[in-house]
């Protein structure tokens, strides 16, 4: 930042005044030296944004949303909070911070204490799982390419490693994480805009034990994408699975279901144009779902039938008609008939047209209900038949909202679901400010905002909204076409305020609207629907007798035998997003909400337009004016003064009295204003970040001076205290020095010094005594040994008064690396490396070649000599080209 930073308080602080305090070096250093915690993080804003949403000033603005955003990306910072919802922008590069480490970091660790991080929120929920026993959910959503899937498995990945477990329940472990792959093979495809698109959405239960450990979970999946079956867009793929089995499957199961390798080969995968993808290695994939399918218990007959199912897909894909001369559809290659024979037998009169969109509707029909038998075949595999009471925390991987060139039925039922998450965003959010300030005392102010229930209602409404008007078009006598729909739908909501059609539209309006279709204004924008091929019911009556047991697990006798009016599939999706929310109803929540940052997924580019647009579908900008209409910011009392108490004398440095009283008595002295803050019962609330902003800029101006006081006053004190160490270390060593020479004996010399390896005074270990030792002990002379009663006499081998410093040291053999005590001892002319009275190595200073040492906590130090260094020294040949050295810790 140019220019002085400018602290501001409304006092004097320990006597310094900090209103328009000029201290440019020290905002330098704040700048540099930025806490962990929330709080720290503010100094560095300037350059790396703040770090949740609801601390901007202009939280209204969209631009200062973005801007804060782009800081934070710019830094590799991908996670933001609003509030505890988390903010994620995919990085498209691989990112240290989800390793073992930063979970144990995250592992129990106040919410806001740490970065924002998708562990904090996965931790958070399971703590309060925990403490309060309590059911939670994590919504995760956003569009594709956003990273919801990564996102998912980061947090399964994150209770596996931190929760508690046994042999038995790293089985149930195992399970949950590996029903990932295969979920992702049958559920996921390259897409324009992500290589391994979730084409369902997804809800998990993970099921904890009373100790918190993992012991089952259950699976829900929602609205697969069956019409990828069948076709793809350009530059796109049809699902994993069929790349998989036909690029890894071994050669004999090819043989067996009628299978070639090359998938140019099959209608159902060539539509795209990109069978193969260079960052999807389907061979090595084929091998991890193989391995999963052991893991999650099928049996061989299940996978069998399974990739039956996938083979016949392709098959049904191939088969070609052609009109005979009653009109009728004929096949006249039957090659691909005894292969789908596995499955069903197709039999019955069609035109050419109708028979090709019959075996499309055949061939999503059996993949879309194969995928469901999937899904509850891991279920089994994931139930915990234990009748104890277990907690839940639920991971919900769904769609974002779409708006596509083209968009159909599907889209319209992902962007209703998206409207109905948003509404449930909202109250709940609404409910939990509500709640905490109802709780705390404090009075609750009425919060504007959108409510998007009129939308929701517009779609789901009985009897009038679009959902039932579909219902009675598909099933009611006659024949129903898709323009006859587009007029029922302009006659019972035409006057809505959020539909239009052409034919409703005003003049310049209409341009953009095709007779075909129809628009409407949701939460998160404009979005026009193609009315054509909105029916459709499930055409189970050829499958019911097949051969495949899946098959006829799936599509059962019983439901021809059903008089009841048949379920469309927009009322059954509508049916399960509402047992969706009811669950979400019955659990705290936390939200995930990511964003992709371009298109190309090129790593540190920032997409302006493209975020913008996310940033409003996903409702962000709601969220934070819901989140900020009260208070920026909420802290507990004891948490609030620990941190600032400095900047009062009277909590500074330890305050005597109930925590609220602290703050109190604090923020008086500071000079809060009333409008800018409240007391609650347990809480401070502060209305503007402004507020915060000055409080933590004043703070890390006085932990400055503080540290410069501590500085000065600690300075001649740690001379002191070395001076007096020194002196009773050499009084302590004349001692014994005097007692050795009184006594006469090698035996009271040594227990002498012996009795002293403990004592260490500065740098110096008077364990030096050990090496005055008599010259003629060496190697040539008569053995004088320790336990010898001879008095002393004679020079020593180092003479006491050439020691500079002496240490105690492991020496690691060159081969091996055995660890052997030893002594280090430095004169002015060399080192020595001794054991007990011996000197085992000399190495002049002048021979040395360098020296190493660790940059780690662990003492190791190489001393380098030359590879021909080769000295003889009391009875030990040395030759190495480096000595390695760990210094011992000495108290």
């Amino acid at each position: 930042s140019e220019g002085a930073w400018k602290l501001w308080s409304s006092s004097h602080v320990m006597g310094v005044s900090l209103r328009h305090l000029d201290c440019k070096e020290a905002g330098k250093q704040m700048e540099d030296n930025t806490d962990e915690n929330m709080e720290g993080a503010l100094i560095a804003r300037d350059r790396v944004g703040v770090q949740d949403f609801v601390l901007l000033d202009s939280h209204t603005s969209e631009t200062a949303f973005l801007n804060n955003l782009r800081k934070r990306y710019q830094e590799n910072l991908i996670y933001t909070y609003i509030g505890t919802l988390l903010v994620s922008v995919n990085p498209y590069k691989e990112l240290d911070i989800y390793t073992v480490t930063q979970m144990q970091l995250y592992r129990g660790v106040n919410f806001f204490e740490l970065p924002p991080h998708l562990y904090a929120i996965a931790d958070n929920a399971y703590r309060v799982m925990c403490s309060e026993y309590n059911n939670h959910f994590i919504l995760i959503s956003g569009e594709s390419g956003a990273g919801k899937t990564e996102a998912s498995k980061k947090i399964l990945q994150y209770y596996a490693v931190t929760c508690p477990t046994t042999e038995q329940l790293q089985i149930v472990r195992d399970r949950l994480l590996l029903s990932n792959p295969v979920l992702e093979a049958f559920g996921n495809a390259k897409t324009l805009r992500n290589d391994n698109s979730s084409r369902f959405g997804k809800y998990m239960d993970i099921q904890f034990d009373f100790k918190g450990a993992p012991v089952g979970g259950h699976i829900l999946s929602y609205l697969i994408e069956k019409s990828r079956v069948v076709h793809q867009n350009h530059g796109e793929r049809n699902f994993h699975i069929f790349y998989q089995l036909l690029e890894g499957g071994d050669k004999d199961l090819l043989c067996w279901l009628g299978l070639e390798r090359n998938p140019q080969k099959y209608a159902y995968l060539i539509q795209g144009r990109c069978a193969k993808v260079f960052s999807i290695n389907d061979k090595n994939d084929w091998k991890i779902v193989r391995k999963a399918f052991s893991i999650i218990d099928f049996t061989e007959k299940d996978i069998e039938h399974l990739f039956g199912i996938v083979a016949s897909v392709l098959h049904l894909g191939n088969i070609q008609f052609e009109e005979d001369s009653n009109g009728h559809a004929i096949i006249r290659d039957g090659t691909q008939i005894k292969w789908i024979s596995k499955v069903s037998l197709l039999r019955y009169p069609l035109n050419v047209d109708l028979a090709f969109y019959a075996r499309d509707a055949v061939a999503k029909a059996i993949y879309g209900r194969t995928f469901t038998w999937l899904v509850n075949k891991i279920n089994g595999s994931l139930a915990n038949k234990d009748s104890t009471r277990k907690t839940v925390i639920g991971l919900l991987d769904i769609y974002g909202f779409e708006v596509l060139d083209t968009n159909s039925f599907e889209q319209f039922c992902i962007n209703y679901c998206n409207e109905k998450l948003q509404q449930l965003l909202i109250e709940m959010t609404l409910k939990a400010e509500q709640e905490e300030y109802e709780l705390e005392g404090i009075e609750w102010e009425p919060i504007p905002y959108f409510n998007n229930k009129i939308i929701c209602d517009l779609v789901e409404q009985k009897h009038k909204g679009i959902i039932s008007i579909l219902d009675e078009e598909c099933l009611r006598p006659g024949e129903a076409t898709d323009l006859s729909f587009l007029e029922k739908l302009e006659e019972k909501v035409g006057d809505h305020a959020h539909f239009v059609t052409r034919k409703l539209a005003d003049q310049k309006t209409r341009k953009s609207i095709d007779w075909v279709d129809f628009r409407l204004l949701h939460y998160a924008g404009e979005v026009t629907y193609c009315a054509v091929g909105s029916f459709s019911l499930p055409p189970f009556q050829v499958l019911c007798n097949s051969k495949n047991g899946i098959i006829r697990e799936c599509f059962l006798l019983s439901e021809l035998d059903n008089r009841r009016r048949p379920e469309t599939v927009a009322t059954q999706f509508k049916n399960s997003l509402m047992s969706l929310i009811e669950i979400l109803m019955s659990k705290e929540p936390s939200y995930v909400r990511c964003i992709k940052p371009n298109e190309n997924k090129e790593p540190g580019k920032f997409d302006d337009y493209l975020i913008r647009h996310q940033v409003k579908y996903l409702g962000l900008m709601e969220h934070l004016r819901v989140r900020r209409a009260g208070f920026a910011y909420r802290r507990k009392y004891e948490l609030f003064l620990q941190r600032y108490k400095s900047l009062c004398p009277a909590t500074w440095p330890h305050w005597h009295g109930p925590a609220a009283e602290g703050v109190e008595r604090l923020i008086k002295h500071i000079g809060y204003k009333p409008e800018e803050y409240k007391l609650g019962r347990t809480k401070i609330f502060i209305r503007f970040p402004k507020t915060l902003f000055a409080t933590e800029d004043a703070f890390e101006f006085r932990k400055h001076l503080l540290a410069m006081s501590l500085l000065f006053f600690f300075l001649p004190v740690s001379r002191l205290q070395a001076k007096y160490k020194g002196c009773l270390g050499k009084r302590e060593y004349q001692k014994k020095r005097e007692a050795g020479r009184s006594s006469g004996t090698e035996d009271s010399l040594l227990q002498a010094v012996l009795s002293s390896r403990s004592c260490c005074f500065g740098r110096f270990l008077w364990l030096a005594s050990v090496l005055a030792w008599p010259a003629g002990t060496g190697k040539g002379s008569e053995p004088c040994a320790w336990h010898c009663r001879a008095p002393w006499q004679g020079e020593t081998l180092i003479p006491p008064r050439c020691f500079q410093y002496v240490t105690p040291v492991i020496k690691y053999d060159r081969n091996g690396f055995k660890p052997r005590d030893r002594l280090l001892v430095l004169t002015q002319s060399s080192a020595y490396v001794v054991e007990m009275a011996k000197i085992k190595q000399k190495i002049d200073y002048a021979t040395l070649k360098g020296i190493s040492t660790s940059n780690l906590s662990d003492g190791i130090v190489v001393i380098h000599v030359p590879e021909d260094n080769k000295q003889k020294v009391e009875n030990c040949d040395v030759a190495t080209g480096g000595l390695w050295l760990e210094a011992r810790a000495c108290s």
